[in-house]
């Protein structure tokens, strides 16, 4: 396990995990999105590898950039302002988000209202959909080593849109992030981030039976894989408790490297551009862009602008290694 002020004296190790996390974003996004297609189904059954063609993005890796933004215009840590002027530049704009979610229409709606957080993210019908915890990440490369900070960063970034279990979600993911950046052993990590959410919550019950069910099944993928799918479901497959779970779920049985821990992720179903997301870029974080295959990172690398229509063509990579200069002050 490494500190911060280590990750910080050495710059190419650093570059490497803030690539491989937004990257790996990107990656687990695009290769959910796509394995959970019927055409790629009936033609695959489980998909291991992109499809000729072109790249796209969903929101999540979008959403993500614009996170990403707003830590690199505030210079560091940023305020509700920050997040908010954001979203009046980017979201508010537009008059029909394709492919958003819609905890963000509804925040988007209420910023057109005159509303601001707390209340924007409250006065919503999806207030705990995996809105918030899909674009966290960000946040995590950001406060590398610091999971307190990456939580509570992630709180202000949450509330425009999200509110509890929406919120609690989140920090999940960005404290993961956090602490896969500094090598943080994958049992701490699954341990430090139960605590962020109320004992008696949504979120909190489901990612433990999410641990259970896999400790049950002694880590074997094919006990666990269907108990993952029908004791976790819910209604809404968006919702936080449900996917940020199975996304913890499958990091759980894989996470040795990248490439298996997203290939089970990616081919989960259900939210299943979500759950690659948010183990792309735990995976990303601890073992960098050098662990994941080259011609991935390649594909995923402009985005499509699918959902934002500002990231279009950015270079994650480029956007990476901002990041990886913050942390560096």
């Amino acid at each position: 396990m490494l500190s911060r002020e280590q990750l910080k004296n050495d710059p190419g190790l650093l570059s490497d995990k803030a690539r491989g996390a937004l990257c790996g974003l990107a990656i687990g996004d695009s290769f959910g999105d796509a394995a959970r297609k019927p055409e790629y189904q009936r033609d695959y059954g489980i998909t291991t590898d992109f499809h000729a063609g072109e790249s796209w993005s969903t929101d999540d890796t979008e959403f993500a950039l614009m996170v990403a933004e707003t830590i690199i215009e505030a210079g560091g840590d940023f305020t509700a302002e920050d997040v908010e002027r954001m979203w009046r530049r980017h979201v508010v704009v537009q008059d029909e988000l394709k492919r958003g979610g819609v905890s963000e229409m509804d925040a988007a709606a209420n910023l057109r209202k005159g509303m601001h957080a707390p209340q924007s993210g409250m006065y919503g019908t999806h207030t705990f959909s995996d809105g918030a915890a899909m674009r966290c990440g960000p946040i995590g490369i950001y406060c590398a080593g610091d999971p307190a900070k990456a939580a509570e960063l992630c709180r202000i970034d949450a509330e425009i849109s999200h509110d509890r279990d929406g919120i609690w979600g989140a920090q999940i993911v960005a404290a993961a992030v956090a602490l896969a950046m500094v090598d943080t052993p994958f049992e701490d990590i699954f341990d430090q981030v139960l605590l962020l959410a109320p004992p008696e919550s949504w979120m909190r019950i489901k990612l433990q039976e999410a641990y259970d069910i896999v400790d049950q099944a002694r880590g074997e993928m094919t006990e666990a894989w269907m108990p993952l799918h029908d004791r976790l479901f819910c209604s809404y497959r968006a919702a936080t408790p449900e996917a940020i779970s199975e996304a913890f779920g499958c990091l759980r049985l894989a996470h040795r490297d990248f490439k298996s821990g997203i290939l089970l992720a990616s081919n989960f179903g259900r939210d299943a551009d979500t759950i690659g997301a948010v183990v792309g870029c735990i995976l990303g974080a601890r073992y960098g862009a050098s662990a994941i295959p080259a011609h991935w990172l390649e594909h995923t690398r402009y985005p499509s602008g699918t959902c934002l229509q500002f990231t279009k063509g950015v270079d994650l990579f480029a956007k990476a290694e901002q990041l990886a200069e913050l942390v560096r002050k």
